[in-house]
């Protein structure tokens, strides 16, 4: 069983002005496009094939730079699509936001650390909000397209909202303004499917 690109819920230009068309349709037409067909490419003919990209990915020997590397960047912009709207923006509310007040002690001070996560991560890679068993939150960042779910890579736990802070997501509106995007990132955070993916992870 082959991994498909998933569809978007939204058209490429549902997040103006905080993510342009053109960065959305290369982004996910051109380079999701191409984790997902060189993960297929990877594991065809291997144990690994029919596996869910879950069990790839917690079970992931790190020296496969294939897998490691496309496996990655297929499940971190699957994610990435699904937590963002372009009804988005506000803040978390019921359980998931207890959780962030428990964990930062106010929004305010998670979306800090979130944004420092994102802006210090030295070249390619994510910074993500994790839940761990029992409902905890975490905020760490990994480089290139490794993520929580790999072992080793620290943060640990379930991804449950991620920025890719990658060039490609998005110089081509930014250039080097890297916080200025993050900024707007948090205009489309779909907080309802962060909730559905920390009720389901806790």
């Amino acid at each position: 069983m082959a991994f498909d690109l998933p569809k978007l819920d939204y058209a490429y230009d549902a997040l103006e002005p905080n993510i342009d068309a053109r960065t959305m349709e290369i982004h996910h037409s051109k380079h999701h496009n191409g984790y997902t067909t060189k993960l297929n490419n990877a594991i065809e003919g291997t144990n690994e094939e029919g596996k869910t990209i879950e069990n790839i990915l917690t079970n992931l020997d790190m020296d496969n730079k294939a897998v490691r590397n496309n496996g990655g960047g297929f499940y971190n912009h699957r994610l990435f699509w699904k937590v963002m709207s372009p009804d988005g923006g506000g803040k978390p509310t019921g359980e998931l936001a207890q959780a962030i007040d428990d964990a930062y002690g106010s929004y305010e001070a998670f979306k800090d650390k979130f944004s420092t996560a994102a802006g210090s991560q030295f070249g390619s890679g994510w910074a993500w909000l994790c839940v761990h068993k029992g409902g905890k939150v975490e905020v760490c960042s990994t480089p290139n397209q490794d993520n929580p779910l790999m072992p080793g890579v620290g943060c640990g736990g379930l991804p449950i909202l991620g920025i890719d802070v990658w060039e490609h997501a998005y110089y081509l509106k930014y250039q080097n303004k890297r916080p200025e995007y993050i900024d707007a990132f948090f205009n489309v955070i779909n907080w309802s499917e962060v909730s559905k993916q920390y009720n389901e992870g806790k």
